[in-house]
């Protein structure tokens, strides 16, 4: 029989029987690759058919957590690895995937679990260096350089590893299937056999992904809906540090979030990321706000920055921000134009959140505006004063989650005033809130009366 060929989008999974140069379904340019598709049916596992089970009848199986050695580590996590989990990290290369993972499975290893750490990117060789410079040491760690996934899985069924790490996913190739390595058939193949054997066999298995600066690669996007657990690990090339977010847990809560900085032993994890942002703020500068943000379950200040500047382009001045979502601040510049009276129409603009950290929660609103008003009037702001709230189209300041765990940790870190909705008042009162001093406001134009 003559083999069938499918044109597959890289970017979303998307078929076509022929080649498109834009993607009719995600809108992607160049991203259509052929495949073979294979007639035969896929190697899935015999069972009997399902039957229908009342609630009461489901049996309860417990789920053992297993430490992973850092701590922060487990924290996102949701308390630590569970039995039989496929964990997905994805990140930009070079980031410090690798690293971190080897540095997991050490201390697992040194704990006195068996791990089995499967490379189809280096060789032994070049594991053993970076081994030397992070300390692995004595322990049950097997390195494997190898890239078939059939073998991949002989192996593992021979040292019956307590945990098993793959990276990266997109180097790993069944020989049953003829698309090449890193496609999304075969990546997907990949990952659904993996899925299998720590599903059977109650093993957690760690997926290294490789995903472009806007989380497009079809690989691990993909197999977001497979694997029980999505890790994107980030950071900008020109920071030391590192953020580990969860983006998908099935076992515990998700955007929860730990902050490591690389150094030359390894990937250490900071244990106050607020005073870690903060800790460069400049004293007495105009358009420096400083936000109470909150990623999953750790409250976190970080700095904004604004440059308000006389365009050089008449009518048509630049809007440029880092670390914010560009048309929500366009949206918010817009707003204090109409609603309080400031005219940014002669002006450049330029926004970015301090240490490469980036913020997407609305409760930054309120401190974008700040930062921006400040830089615009020349005028700093109070230099022990934090802001948060989200803004809405009118002008109004919207209550947020979470008030006193954000008005706590600028109290822990010596601030003397919070900016904040007057709907959030009500959730401080009677708390334990000694030294600090928060204000509530109700209108965009009314908190920048009372700051300026």
């Amino acid at each position: 029989m003559k083999d069938k060929s499918v044109f597959i989008c890289q970017g979303c999974g998307a078929r076509s029987p022929k080649w498109l140069g834009r993607c009719s379904a995600c809108g992607e340019w160049n991203t259509m690759v052929e495949e073979i598709e294979d007639e035969t049916p896929p190697g899935a596992i015999a069972c009997a058919p399902a039957e229908p089970v009342l609630y009461k009848d489901i049996e309860d199986v417990p789920r053992r957590r297993i430490a992973v050695g850092i701590e922060d580590f487990n924290k996102v996590l949701g308390g630590g690895l569970v039995s039989g989990s496929l964990v997905l990290v994805g990140g930009e290369p070079g980031i410090g995937k690798s690293t971190l993972l080897l540095q997991v499975a050490r201390d697992m290893a040194a704990g006195g679990a068996s791990v089995l750490y499967v490379s189809g990117e280096e060789s032994l060789e070049q594991i053993k260096l970076r081994g030397d410079r992070l300390g692995v040491g004595d322990g049950r760690l097997y390195f494997l350089a190898e890239t078939n996934l059939e073998r991949i899985l002989a192996q593992a069924e021979r040292l019956e590893p307590k945990i098993l790490v793959v990276d990266s996913i997109q180097t790993v190739f069944s020989a049953r299937m003829t698309s090449g390595p890193g496609t999304i058939s075969q990546v997907r193949e990949a990952a659904n056999q993996i899925f299998r054997y720590a599903k059977t066999r109650q093993v957690p298995a760690f997926l290294v992904g490789h995903i472009t600066k806007d989380g497009t690669l079809a690989g691990p996007k993909s197999l977001e809906h497979v694997v029980d657990v999505v890790l994107l690990f980030e950071g900008e090339r020109d920071h030391s540090h590192r953020v580990l977010r969860a983006m998908k847990n099935r076992f515990g809560p998700v955007s929860e979030l730990a902050v490591f900085e690389m150094t030359a032993a390894g990937l250490q994890p900071i244990p106050n990321p607020s005073a870690f942002f903060l800790r460069e703020r400049p004293r007495g500068e105009p358009g420096s706000a400083v936000v109470c943000t909150v990623k999953g379950t750790r409250p976190l200040l970080a700095e904004v920055q604004a440059l308000v500047s006389s365009t050089l382009f008449a009518g048509n001045p630049r809007r440029m921000t880092v670390g914010l979502d560009h048309f929500r601040t366009a949206m918010l510049l817009a707003l204090v134009e109409k609603k309080a009276g400031y005219s940014f129409a002669g002006e450049d603009i330029y926004l970015n959140v301090a240490g490469g950290m980036s913020i997407d929660e609305p409760a930054a609103d309120l401190g974008v505006i700040m930062a921006v008003v400040s830089s615009l009037k020349n005028a700093p702001l109070p230099q022990d004063m934090a802001f948060f709230g989200e803004v809405g189209l009118s002008g109004e300041i919207r209550s947020v989650g979470q008030p006193l765990v954000r008005v706590r940790e600028a109290q822990a870190l010596g601030f003397g005033t919070v900016l904040l909705p007057a709907g959030n008042l009500a959730a401080l009162d009677g708390k334990d809130l000694a030294g600090i001093e928060y204000w509530g406001a109700r209108t965009v134009r009314e908190a920048l009366q009372r700051v300026f």
